[in-house]
């Protein structure tokens, strides 16, 4: 069997013995992918850590950054391990690539006016206008992922306990708090706009015009309408108010712990590089405000 081959068996073996999701499998395969455009149709053993390194090197002319790397590294290294587990090939070609070095990025969030300001911009006249308020006020409310705010199913919504049950990372569903604007948005989307949007027994919360499910990107074109209407100037992403809900939420004082629970992070390492964003602020207003700062 040559590269291609094995690739696809590689995708089949995460797909069923691991249960991996879709969009962390097209991932995988978008990397291999490269690896295969790279090297061409060959048998595994003939790719060396040359090779590997080239690839790198490639990327980083055409722009590739260090995370991106580093993912793409990654993707390869588990896959030859499972050609040296099959016998395929003797020894690992990536073993011998370092991993490159990742820089401490700090997750950056809006500001409160500028969250006001989004929140504010949708048409509440229009029936697109309040579909969009309800995901974008739910998305800030409760620090969902894209991905999580556009697979809810209307089951996964309790109106009278005011929560939302997203499915995460490994499929791990979590419980998290709805404010109470964010309710009434969703309450007037429930009652004015999506019952003319649903076909017969559609189960997603949030329904295009045609009545089917919102996709991630159909998402991004809608909070970077809405970012141009407010006049934000900084960049901005679905990912971006997810960062500021955690920020927001920290710098009001909510437990670190509490705080991860909603999120969804396994690790509570991944939830304290928020407290570096709000250190910087808690510094900030004191270079301000005391008189010997």
């Amino acid at each position: 069997m040559l590269l291609h081959a094995w690739i696809d068996a590689y995708l089949s073996h995460l797909a069923v013995e691991r249960s991996l999701a879709k969009n962390t499998l097209d991932a995988y395969a978008q990397d291999l992918g490269a690896l295969a455009r790279h090297v061409g149709d060959v048998e595994p053993a003939a790719i060396t850590d040359a090779h590997i390194a080239s690839l790198l090197a490639a990327n980083a002319a055409s722009g590739f950054g260090a995370s991106s790397s580093a993912r793409q590294l990654s993707g390869l290294r588990g896959f030859f391990r499972f050609l040296v587990r099959e016998r395929v090939i003797e020894a690992d070609p990536t073993e011998l690539i370092d991993r490159p070095k990742l820089g401490s990025r700090l997750p950056k969030a809006l500001s409160f006016a500028d969250v006001e300001r989004l929140l504010a911009a949708p048409n509440l006249s229009t029936a697109n206008g309040v579909r969009d308020a309800a995901m974008i006020q739910l998305m800030y409310a409760s620090g969902l992922r894209v991905t999580e705010l556009v697979t809810l199913r209307l089951r996964d919504l309790d109106m009278q306990r005011g929560v939302v049950t997203p499915v995460g990372k490994g499929d791990k569903a979590r419980l998290v708090p709805v404010g109470e604007v964010a309710l009434q948005h969703l309450a007037t989307y429930l009652e004015t706009v999506r019952p003319g949007l649903a076909r017969p027994n559609a189960h997603w919360l949030f329904l295009s015009r045609c009545g089917g499910r919102l996709g991630r990107q159909t998402f991004w074109k809608i909070i970077r309408k809405y970012a141009r209407i407010a006049a934000i100037a900084a960049p901005i992403s679905p990912h971006k108010l997810r960062h500021s809900f955690a920020t927001h939420l920290l710098r009001g004082g909510a437990d670190l712990r509490a705080v991860q629970a909603m999120l969804g992070h396994a690790n509570l390492g991944t939830t304290e590089i928020y407290t570096h964003t709000t250190s910087d602020h808690v510094r900030t207003s004191h270079a301000k405000s005391h008189p010997r700062a």
